[in-house]
């Protein structure tokens, strides 16, 4: 055992390992990298996770940089839950309920908890988090809210941003601060504080206030985005001041996550599915355009392809067999409306009716909950696509979770065609249309120079087109080092450079999860590609998406 783990074994309670099957075990998430950590710890208390970063801060100032991580059930698609210094890892310990406010509907847990279990206790209380990823029965609170997680649920809803009301952060030297918004006065108070603490607060606001313009011209014109940090909306008009929205989404390059407190929505056990079939990308586009108006707005907009419905019914001819049309249509839009006035449910699935009538004749509406869960097969589809592999061939989460302004998605869905059919592959495309964020996986071999090179070909142009659109190229899964390289594309030099400050100002010896997010080239990632992917991470669960 190397000093680093002899150290920490040491001075933590919980367990400390190096065995070359753990550390082999925790060198891939659900990305394309692989990226083997010197020593693996499951942090038992919040303590263990201060006493790993003072740690690591102090060898750092003594120039050993040993990077820390955190990661929850490795579902990231982006590579930010491997590294290559101390991994902790989560669910084993820090994995508990705090506690629940039946008056305020708001709950607090440790960031280690299983998503799918804290909403199983929620809805028992008539509550429930829209956000939560569709992954939530085998990924952690604390991996959503490092990635600003979003769901079907998030056209109407919204992000993980929204919902998240405070939090327990380590620092890099390990000093632990609780984040929530705070008013001017107290914001004064965190602004004198002779700590990192107040260091951070004292650079921020600095930073904010010089940069007013910059930051505010800066912001996406997308319904959501992960892309680089979110320095919006930390100071509002009003003065007030919250670190929250700057954390959330940081994927752990800012601060270590301890603990989430959340609010919550009513819940609704009672839905209604509209389905449709739209012949081209341009009615689509209409359509959505004019839902998303709608004063009784879905509470998910989804759609799927015709290739992705044609790759699984040669697939898997029988997964489909009950549900799906003859021919295949071109496009399958899915509506689902679970408002609890049962008057205005009905008005906003007649309206959608109305308006998706004037594009098409095949309109279906299912108020039956078993005959909906048959329809929605449809669009699980996409889990039986990206979980199917042959002869070392995967769909990768390569060129996915793309999301451009509404009125640039049929642009958008010409450009993802035609880029497949220049590279001669297969395509197939599904997503959550209402938020114009589309997920399409390439089909390639890693193993194969030809498609590793073709891989990073394909991210190059479909940043490019991303940007000619005026989009994101992370609407729910943000940068990690998958897309980081690609930041500089995105956005203007001069809001990249206060990202750059952001991280600097938390993390000034670059011990927190770096090469994720900023500061990575694509010369830094070729290294880390995988030789052959797989989801082995998730395979006791089916790999929604």
């Amino acid at each position: 055992m190397n000093k680093v783990a002899q150290y920490l074994q040491e001075h933590v309670a919980g367990e400390v390992m190096t065995g070359t099957d753990a550390r082999n075990y925790f060198s891939t998430d659900n990305s394309i990298f692989n990226l083997i950590p010197s020593v693996i710890v499951y942090p038992k208390t919040e303590n263990d996770i201060r006493k790993a970063a003072r740690f690591s801060w102090q060898l750092a100032e003594r120039g050993r940089i040993i990077p820390i991580t955190a990661r929850g059930s490795g579902t990231d698609l982006t590579g930010a839950a491997i590294g290559s210094g101390v991994l902790l890892v989560y669910p084993a310990h820090l994995n508990q309920v705090q506690y629940f406010d039946p008056k305020s509907a708001e709950v607090t847990v440790e960031a280690g908890i299983n998503f799918g279990k804290l909403q199983q206790l929620l809805v028992s209380y008539n509550c429930f988090i829209p956000p939560a990823p569709t992954s939530l029965e085998y990924s952690t609170v604390g991996g959503a809210v490092a990635n600003n997680a979003s769901s079907r649920y998030s056209f109407k809803y919204g992000d993980m941003r929204k919902y998240v009301k405070g939090l327990r952060v380590i620092l890099a030297n390990g000093e632990v601060i609780e984040t929530e918004r705070l008013n001017k006065r107290e914001l004064n108070r965190k602004l004198g504080l002779a700590t990192f603490e107040g260091e951070i607060y004292r650079a921020i606001d600095a930073l904010l206030e010089e940069n007013h313009e910059i930051i505010t011209r800066s912001r996406p014109n997308v319904s959501k985005n992960t892309a680089g940090y979110d320095l919006h909306d930390i100071k509002e008009k009003d003065g007030s001041f919250d670190l929250t929205p700057l954390i959330v989404g940081s994927q752990g390059t800012l601060g270590l996550i301890s603990e989430v407190t959340l609010a919550t929505e009513p819940y609704c056990d009672h839905s209604t599915l509209v389905a449709a079939y739209i012949d081209n990308v341009n009615d689509l586009q209409a359509v959505v355009a004019e839902l998303a108006e709608s004063e009784e707005r879905p509470s998910v907009m989804e759609l799927v392809d015709d290739n992705l419905l044609q790759a699984v019914s040669e697939e898997n001819p029988n997964y489909l067999r009950d549900v799906m049309a003859t021919p295949i249509p071109k496009l399958v839009l899915l509506l689902e409306f679970n408002i609890a006035n049962e008057h205005k449910q009905h008005k906003g699935v007649k309206r959608a009716a109305k308006i998706l009538g004037k594009y098409t004749e095949a309109v279906f509406i299912e108020e039956d909950a078993a005959k909906q869960k048959l329809i929605w097969k449809l669009r699980d589809a996409s889990a039986l696509y990206s979980s199917h592999n042959q002869n070392r061939i995967n769909p990768l989460p390569l060129i996915d979770d793309g999301v451009v302004p509404i009125a640039k998605l049929a642009d958008f869905l010409t450009a993802i065609y035609d880029q497949f059919a220049t590279e001669h592959l297969t395509v197939a495309v599904w997503g959550h249309i209402g938020d114009a964020n589309l997920h399409v996986q390439p089909r390639l071999n890693l193993g194969q120079v030809g498609d590793r090179q073709k891989a990073f070909r394909m991210l190059e142009e479909y940043t490019e087109t991303i940007k000619k659109l005026g989009g994101s190229t992370t609407g729910r899964y943000n940068e990690g080092r998958l897309r980081g390289p690609y930041l500089p594309k995105l956005f203007p030099d001069d809001i990249l450079q206060l990202f750059i400050k952001t991280k600097q100002i938390f993390d000034p010896h670059g011990i927190l999860n770096p090469g994720v997010k900023i500061n990575v080239s694509v010369d830094d990632i070729k290294p880390l590609l995988r030789h052959e992917y797989s989801l082995r991470h998730v395979y006791d669960h089916l790999p929604l998406t």
